[in-house]
């Protein structure tokens, strides 16, 4: 692979026609194939392509998030909002001859049977019909992404973002941190409507677009454009029903036991994020300090990571400090025609800076595991299997954290796991409401923060919010950026958050094999699908009963609960 830095990549957009007849050329060449090495060598012409593609969509994206007020980065990211359905149609039109062809055995002997169990799923995701639904879909998503990165909310005499504000949610002094979340969450009741009006339409739109394409509604379509190939809709709500009988009830104790700590009555809202009365431990506001703290985790875990951390700093393929104008949240993206992720992340000061660096780089340390992997569709996994490494690497990497946090080490752990445990029921929370609302796509919009209301008096029954403004009014919804820009994408999460606290039992009696089981998930990319990834790990399924109990009997010791 070609050693780059991350400034040294320009990738200029597609030029439609001649990529239009670079896949006539594909097409034409496949059909005069005379054996099947020579099909396959067409097929790696077609896997340079798409990467070459892939690049120019990666960096165009982040170039929006680095600076959503750009206006050339804005205009970039439009244009690349235009190209992208035409691009699906050219390469769902190659993956359709594929999947038909008489030889298929042959190439799945060759190129391994996930490729084809993934197109399979996303031919039946696109027609050229909803070209211009595609189109809006990505405005929209972009429209949200805007609004919440151009928030500047004023508190304690000074403008912050909602990146920046959240570190107020963590201070010890009761008191601001409930008037720290009185000033988020009137800035979400302020743009209520703006919000419910973005979602109404995106939830029109995509049930439109499964009606034109056949399905009853866009919970089957979600389904199909999430690729899951190996579980279904029903194994889902029986993993949601586990959490909600094995973790909800230890959520409740967790919260009470958080209470006591705290010298409280009663865990309210704005008391869910501190677990200590002097507060949380914190790793500073000092970036140079984290990063070479972060070379010394890595030098002491080895593996490996300490080569690619080096490797991901002299390259420039990271974007961690908060700043005006810069989306929220955290991710990891990849140039797969240079084998380079890039993690991009919001530090705000608190615990939660460490634990985004370590889930990103667990995602980054798999796409770089998996460079080699010969084709683009195995490059990355499914999005439950991406979660492990992420969730999975946020365990792994307990050991150090003396480094970040100093004697306050072990509250980071204690905190870390306690809301690892406690995410689950809102986790799943989420996805129960994407179905609901997806099934009732006619619903109001107060139908809507009900349907949300009502799902976390089931899930998470010990949530209080006092009088603050929107959230107590069923919107909390609304600050998830997934809902809104990824649908049916978050109950990965919690899949993956069940398989990465096996990893912390295993790594606590036989660290060297938990880290090698782990290494080699990583370097497996995607070429099968989750559950077979999941027990190649040497991992328990969570769709089997009783994959929570262990974890949840374990976590209460440790807790002392």
């Amino acid at each position: 692979m070609t050693q780059i830095t991350f400034p040294e990549i320009q990738v200029a957009a597609p030029d439609m026609e001649a990529t239009r007849q670079a896949y006539e050329q594909l097409h034409q060449s496949y059909d005069a194939a005379e054996n099947l090495d020579d099909a396959l060598e067409v097929l790696q012409r077609w896997d340079q392509l798409r990467r070459q593609i892939d690049t120019w969509q990666a960096v165009t994206e982040l170039r929006f998030h680095q600076d959503t007020r750009d206006e050339q980065a804005k205009q970039a990211r439009d244009h690349c909002d235009q190209l992208r359905p035409k691009l699906t149609e050219l390469s769902v039109n190659l993956k359709r001859k594929l999947l038909q062809d008489p030889q298929r055995p042959a190439l799945e002997e060759r190129m391994g049977k996930q490729a084809f169990s993934l197109w399979e799923s996303e031919t039946t995701t696109y027609e050229p019909v909803i070209e211009e639904d595609l189109v809006q879909e990505s405005r929209l998503n972009a429209q949200y992404t805007e609004l919440l990165a151009g928030a500047k909310l004023s508190f304690q005499g000074q403008t912050s973002n909602l990146s920046e504000i959240v570190k107020y949610r963590e201070d010890p002094d009761r008191n601001v941190r409930q008037a720290a979340d009185q000033v988020r969450w009137q800035w979400f009741e302020d743009h209520r409507e703006t919000l419910d009006d973005i979602f109404d339409q995106l939830v029109t739109l995509r049930d439109g677009m499964a009606q034109k394409l056949g399905f009853d509604n866009f919970v089957d379509l979600g389904y199909q454009r999430m690729t899951r190939v190996d579980y279904n809709q029903q194994d889902v709500a029986r993993y949601r029903e586990m959490v909600l009988a094995e973790v909800t009830p230890f959520g409740e104790e967790l919260r009470n036991h958080q209470a006591r700590q705290l010298g409280i009555e009663k865990t309210m809202a704005w008391d869910e994020a501190v677990y200590f009365p002097q507060g949380n431990p914190t790793p500073g506001n000092d970036y140079d300090h984290m990063i070479r703290q972060a070379h010394a985790m890595f030098a002491d875990i080895g593996y490996g990571l300490d080569d690619f951390f080096q490797r991901m700093v002299d390259g420039q393929f990271m974007d961690l400090k908060n700043r005006e104008g810069k989306a929220g949240g955290g991710f990891c993206t990849s140039f797969d025609l240079y084998g380079m992720p890039y993690i991009f992340a919001n530090f705000n000061g608190t615990r939660g800076d460490v634990e985004v660096f370590t889930h990103e780089m667990g995602h980054a340390f798999q796409c770089y595991m998996s460079r080699h992997q010969p084709w683009v569709e195995y490059l990355w996994p499914t999005y439950e299997s991406c979660e492990i490494h992420s969730m999975g690497l946020e365990f792994l990497t307990w050991p150090t954290m003396e480094k970040f946090f100093g004697e306050r080490a072990d509250d980071f752990r204690q905190l870390h796991l306690a809301s690892s445990l406690i995410f689950l029921p809102y986790g799943v929370a989420v996805d129960h409401f994407q179905h609901l609302v997806y099934e009732n796509p006619t619903a109001s919009p107060a139908e809507r923060h009900a349907m949300w209301q009502d799902l976390e008096t089931q899930y998470q029954p010990w949530l209080d919010y006092g009088d603050l403004p929107h959230a107590g009014q069923g919107g909390r919804w609304q600050s998830q950026r997934h809902i809104y820009a990824s649908p049916f994408y978050y109950i990965d999460y919690t899949l993956a958050q069940t398989c990465a606290l096996q990893f912390w039992l295993r790594a606590a009696h036989d660290r060297d094999q938990a880290m090698k089981d782990y290494t080699h998930l990583c370097s497996l990319g995607g070429q099968a699908p989750f559950q077979e990834l999941v027990k190649a790990a040497s991992l328990v399924s969570p769709f089997e009963d009783g994959c929570l109990s262990g974890v949840v009997k374990e976590a209460r010791q440790w807790l002392d609960i």
